[in-house]
């Protein structure tokens, strides 16, 4: 009895054991195949961004390909002509695209004031007809006090607000509502874009500058900046920093010349980190103002400065677009002449040229060209930049 009481012990101590051995199989098998699962889960997402990530550098590719057979296509006064973003005149506004190969039109108040909104579209598109090629049309629409299209008979529903009403009734919500907005109105007249956002930081009411702006510190400013240029990029319309190095507190170089001295240690705390959040942003262009900021160069006017386009370029890393303000404001016409200002800017570090004066300023620099002071690759690096800036906003195709 005993010793059949121990086979029956033996044997039901085995099947535990076999028991236990085959969870034990089944459990690491499973483990197994979760950790294969897995694997090969993340081995799919890598994949899919390894072929996201190649896929954006080839069209990157075909689109620096195209650009360059168009640039290798181009007469020397074509690429000049790029580089001018020209106040329309108020005569042969058709000839002057065609004669000077002009890169785009700036609207202001007197180009809108008594158009309807059919006259408005058919008066662009007359303009792009007769060019080569696609022109950048622009057309200051910060809102507020800033904005051609509200100075107009009918030409918006409402009048665009200014950034400061805007946040103060529905915070970042409301910004983006209203550059939504903006881009649908600014599209349906064939404007690509609005020369915004203000990336000024002032907090003084009394500040020439103020009522553009946010009204509030660095940190709301350079949030305020990058919501907007993400707003812009998703509307295809070119986003603009302004005015760069910033114009803080200080008086209207619109009317006088204007010396900042503020040090770079206080810029570079303060009002280069808007510009930053925009550039991190993917900021198509940054306009650059004609103050004198003593303490980087205190000889020219920003726009015309080597040292402060060299600190946009290398020390905050921009690679897109840089403009000079408005050529015909005192601040810079004080200084030095028409004809020598558009040459001077792009000796300085500016691509596009905001200007009346072209007509004097392209054939100064076609021969700033031929002497050797502004060379053939300053000007294709430039050309290239601006081109980028079309396509990546549907203008020229890729």
């Amino acid at each position: 009895m005993n010793h059949k009481k121990t086979i029956i012990s033996a044997v039901f101590i085995l099947l535990v054991i076999i028991g236990i051995s085959l969870a034990v199989i089944l459990l690491f098998s499973q483990k197994e195949g979760t950790n294969h699962q897995e694997s090969s889960l993340t081995k799919t997402i890598e994949e899919t961004t390894i072929t996201t990530k190649e896929s954006k550098i080839i069209l990157e590719n075909n689109q620096d390909k195209v650009i360059e057979e168009m640039i290798a296509s181009m007469s020397a006064e074509e690429k000049v002509g790029q580089l001018f973003l020209a106040r329309v005149p108020m005569e042969d506004q058709l000839e002057n695209i065609q004669n000077y190969h002009l890169g785009g039109y700036l609207l202001f108040g007197r180009d809108m004031e008594t158009e309807t909104p059919v006259s408005l579209k058919e008066k662009i598109a007359s303009y792009q007809s007769v060019s080569k090629l696609p022109l950048f049309i622009a057309s200051d629409e910060e809102g507020g006090t800033v904005s051609r299209l509200s100075g107009g008979i009918d030409l918006i529903p409402e009048a665009f607000k200014s950034p400061q009403e805007i946040y103060q009734q529905a915070g970042w919500e409301g910004i983006r509502s209203e550059i939504q907005k903006k881009a649908e109105v600014l599209h349906s007249y064939g404007i690509q874009g609005g020369l915004f956002p203000d990336a000024d930081v002032a907090t003084d009411p009394q500040a020439f500058i103020y009522d553009r702006t946010l009204g509030l510190d660095a940190q709301q400013t350079s949030e305020y900046v990058r919501i907007s240029v993400e707003e812009l990029k998703k509307g295809k319309l070119v986003s603009t920093l302004k005015h760069f190095p910033g114009y803080g507190n200080n008086r209207d170089s619109h009317i006088e010349i204007v010396y900042d001295d503020r040090t770079l240690e206080e810029l570079r705390t303060n009002d280069f980190l808007p510009f930053k959040a925009g550039i991190a942003a993917g900021a198509d262009s940054v306009l650059v103002s004609h103050n004198i900021i003593t303490s980087i160069d205190a000889t020219m006017p920003a726009s015309i400065s080597q040292p402060i386009h060299d600190i946009l370029r290398n020390e905050l890393g921009f690679q897109g677009v840089i403009m000079t303000d408005d050529m015909d404001m005192a601040g810079l016409a004080n200084f030095i002449s028409q004809e020598e200002a558009g040459l001077a800017a792009l000796k300085a570090g500016n691509d596009l040229i905001l200007s009346s004066s072209f007509q004097e300023q392209i054939p100064f620099v076609l021969q700033g060209i031929e002497q050797g002071t502004y060379t053939m690759k300053e000007l294709d690096q430039s050309v290239y930049r601006v081109l980028k800036m079309k396509m990546e906003i549907g203008l020229i195709k890729g």
